[in-house]
């Protein structure tokens, strides 16, 4: 039953369209720090600023659970409740954990969610405190490429190495898809190395796609805004997510800086829905 409650969420966003999808917003990037009080309160904030999103991906990091190694069953009831708030709430995309220093254990939760219908799979090298260059995260990546689920994994290289670490990761496990948070941060210039990866043959899989939240707020207007375009063009128009890092920062501050750096419309709607939309809805 919650398998079918979790694809009929995902399946109100996916049938937004390509007609939609011209106009409407997709947030990959929606922190529920206090469950049902923060969903309330950023639907609130979008009618407020008169938005309208054709879904948003929802994940509960940021909030008093961190999915820290050895408490599996935490981690699970923490999964179970985000699906049951996504079968509330049409075009919300719940954003199941695990953490990967829990081997057997959090593989098994890896079947589970995917089995009720889980699209994508958040781990965080920061706030979960592990090495992302970690040979059981290199397992747990691997198995979740393996029941379909995409990997967001953070990026605003808050860790030394971080962006390189993913980078080796992505390549380890060339079948998994992945999306890296805010594309690296103010370190977002080392991702151009995708368009030398892209020549090398055997090389990459062409499975890294990132989300702008954040950095795009931070980076529009200002004086490196022309490299951040440069980089967003080098590694793929069409491997770009919106998000909005809520409650960090709103969709509202993420859009309004995206329209400011003079991309093409149908660059700019590419990124704001278009890409989401079909990452999410294939399997």
């Amino acid at each position: 039953m919650k398998r079918l409650l979790v694809l009929a969420a995902l399946a109100a966003v996916v049938c937004a369209g390509p007609a939609a999808a011209q106009t409407q917003l997709f947030d990959t990037h929606v922190h529920l720090h206090h469950g049902e009080a923060s969903v309330r309160e950023y639907e609130a904030q979008l009618r407020a600023d008169s938005l309208r999103a054709a879904g948003y991906g929802a994940m509960w990091f940021g909030g008093p659970n961190q999915a820290l190694e050895g408490d599996p069953q935490a981690v699970r009831a923490n999964n179970d409740a985000l699906i049951a708030m996504a079968a509330k709430h049409p075009g919300m995309l719940p954003i199941a954990t695990v953490h990967p220093y829990d081997g057997q254990a959090a593989l098994d939760e890896l079947q589970r969610v995917a089995g009720l219908g889980v699209k994508v799979l958040k781990i965080h090298p920061h706030t979960q405190k592990f090495d992302a260059a970690d040979a059981r995260v290199l397992t747990v990546v691997k198995r979740a490429g393996d029941l379909g689920l995409v990997v967001l994994m953070d990026n605003a290289n808050i860790l030394p190495g971080d962006s390189e670490k993913l980078f080796n990761l992505a390549l380890a496990a060339p079948k998994t898809r992945f999306v890296f948070a805010h594309i690296g941060g103010l370190n977002f210039r080392f991702w151009n190395i995708l368009k030398a990866a892209r020549t090398a043959e055997n090389l990459f899989g062409d499975n890294i796609y990132f989300d702008i939240s954040a950095t795009v707020a931070i980076v529009a207007g200002s004086p490196i805004q022309d490299e951040f375009v440069w980089t967003l063009r080098n590694v793929g128009i069409d491997h770009l997510l919106l998000g909005s890092d809520y409650p960090q920062y709103s969709l509202r501050q993420n859009v309004e800086a995206l329209d400011k750096l003079g991309l093409t419309p149908a660059e700019t709607a590419a990124i704001k829905s278009q890409n989401a939309l079909r990452l999410f809805g294939a399997r």
